[in-house]
């Protein structure tokens, strides 16, 4: 069963973030908990950790992009 990878609002007013660089690749295994990808906010640029472990199967989102809260940018098998 596929787990989404959503943009987490990290405070009260922010509404968009930008993907700053995947620190995994697709096909790549990954851990719950480990830096997944980097998001730059108004406030500041933060590491999103994985919310489940497997292998992140599909990048939705190309670095650089900006994308509002909670838009699935991936997915992890």
């Amino acid at each position: 069963m596929a787990v989404n990878i959503c943009v987490p609002q990290w405070g009260m007013g922010i509404t968009e973030g930008r993907i700053v660089k995947w620190l995994k690749a697709e096909g790549e295994s990954i851990t719950e908990g480990e830096p997944l990808v980097e998001i730059e906010t108004a406030k500041a640029v933060q590491e999103l950790e994985s919310p489940a472990s497997g292998t992140l199967t599909r990048i939705l989102v190309k670095e650089q992009t900006v994308v509002p809260v909670r838009e699935v940018i991936g997915e992890i098998e």
